[in-house]
C-alpha cells in the first residue's frame, strides 16, 4: 500500500470517527432536554473520546490550591475525584476529623438503603418525645412540643436541608439503630467513620458519596430523593458559592467550633466530580469559609 492509500485510509477513519462523535453529541443533547436525572450514563461522549484530551496532572491542581491557601488554613484535607476520567487528587485524605453535620450523610444513606430493602418505611409516622430533643446547634425541631408527629421521610429532609440535629438523633438511634448503621457503613469500607463519636475522613466520604451517585445505595427513584435533599440545603456558602448558576452541587456542610467542612458532588455540563474539604483548628470562620469556596472554584475551573 503506497503513501496516498494510507493517507486516504487514515482520513476516512477520522471522518467516520468525527461523524459518529458529532451524531452522539447531538443525540445526547436532545435526550438531555427530557432527562431530569442528575445521574450520568457511563457511556458518555466524554469517556469515548477522552483519548483526544490531554490528561490533567494532579500536581498542577495541588499547586494551584497551595498557592491559593498559603498559610490561611492550619489543618485540612482535600479530595477530588473526577467521574469522567481517572483524575484524582488526595491531600491528607485519611486524616480523621470531627465530622460535625457531615455525619448526617451516613445516616441518610443507611436510612435509604434499608428503605430499599423494605426494612424501613419512609412513610412511617414518628412522634417526638421530650427525650429526643437535641437542644443545641441547628434545626427547628427542638422548638416543637413533644407529641408533634413527622413521617420518616420528613425527618430525613429536615436532617439534610435544615441540618436538624433532633431529626438526625431520632433517625440514627430509633429508626435505624446505631449498631446496625455502623455495621452497614463499616461493611461498605468506611473504616475511619465512627458514628457514636462523630468521626470520619475524606476518604470515607468519597466512598459514600460515590455509592450514592452510582445508585449503589438505593434504586433510581430513592437515589433522586437523596440527591434532592443534598441539593437544597440552607448553607450554600462553600462548595457552590462561587460556581456558575447552571452547576449543581449535591453536598453537606459541617460546622463545629474549630471545624468547617463541606463534601459533595458537583455536576455541570462539562464536569462531574467529588470534592471534599475538611478543616480543623479554625480560628477565623469567615476566612475559612471563603477559602473553601475559593478552592471549590479552582477545582471547577481546572476540571471543566
Amino acid at each position: 500500500m503506497n503513501f496516498k492509500s494510507v493517507f486516504r485510509t487514515i482520513l476516512l477513519f477520522l471522518i467516520i470517527v468525527i461523524t459518529i462523535w458529532l451524531g452522539y453529541r447531538f443525540i445526547s443533547k436532545k435526550t438531555s432536554i427530557f432527562t431530569i436525572s442528575p445521574i450520568p450514563s457511563e457511556n458518555t461522549s466524554d469517556s469515548i473520546f477522552s483519548f483526544f484530551t490531554p490528561k490533567k496532572n494532579p500536581e498542577e491542581l495541588r499547586k494551584k490550591i497551595n498557592d491559593s491557601l498559603g498559610n490561611s488554613l492550619k489543618n485540612y484535607s482535600i479530595v477530588v475525584k473526577d467521574f469522567t476520567s481517572d483524575f484524582e487528587l488526595k491531600i491528607n485524605d485519611t486524616e480523621i476529623f470531627t465530622a460535625a453535620s457531615v455525619n448526617k450523610i451516613p445516616i441518610l444513606t443507611s436510612l435509604y438503603y434499608y428503605a430499599q430493602k423494605e426494612e424501613i418505611d419512609l412513610d412511617r409516622i414518628v412522634t417526638l418525645q421530650e427525650e429526643d430533643i437535641q437542644d443545641y446547634g441547628t434545626g427547628s425541631m427542638r422548638y416543637d412540643p413533644p407529641g408533634t408527629t413527622y413521617s420518616v421521610k420528613t425527618l430525613a429532609r429536615l436532617m439534610m436541608q435544615k441540618s436538624d440535629n433532633t431529626a438526625a438523633y431520632i433517625l440514627a438511634r430509633q429508626v435505624i439503630g446505631m449498631n446496625k448503621m455502623q455495621n452497614l457503613i463499616s461493611g461498605w469500607g468506611l473504616s475511619q467513620t465512627d458514628m457514636e463519636n462523630n468521626k470520619t475522613s475524606n476518604a470515607d466520604m468519597l466512598i459514600l458519596m460515590e455509592k450514592i451517585f452510582q445508585e449503589k445505595v438505593a434504586n433510581h427513584a430513592l437515589t433522586l430523593e437523596m440527591l434532592s435533599f443534598l441539593k437544597d440545603g440552607e448553607i450554600e456558602d462553600r462548595i457552590p458559592a462561587l460556581l456558575p448558576k447552571d452547576v449543581t452541587a449535591y453536598h453537606k456542610p459541617g460546622n463545629e467550633i474549630g471545624f468547617l467542612h463541606d463534601v459533595g458532588i458537583v455536576v455541570g455540563t462539562k464536569c462531574r466530580y467529588y470534592i471534599g474539604i475538611f478543616t480543623s483548628d479554625v480560628d477565623d470562620e469567615e476566612k475559612a469559609v471563603g477559602k473553601i469556596a475559593e478552592i471549590s472554584k479552582i477545582v471547577y475551573d481546572f476540571l471543566k
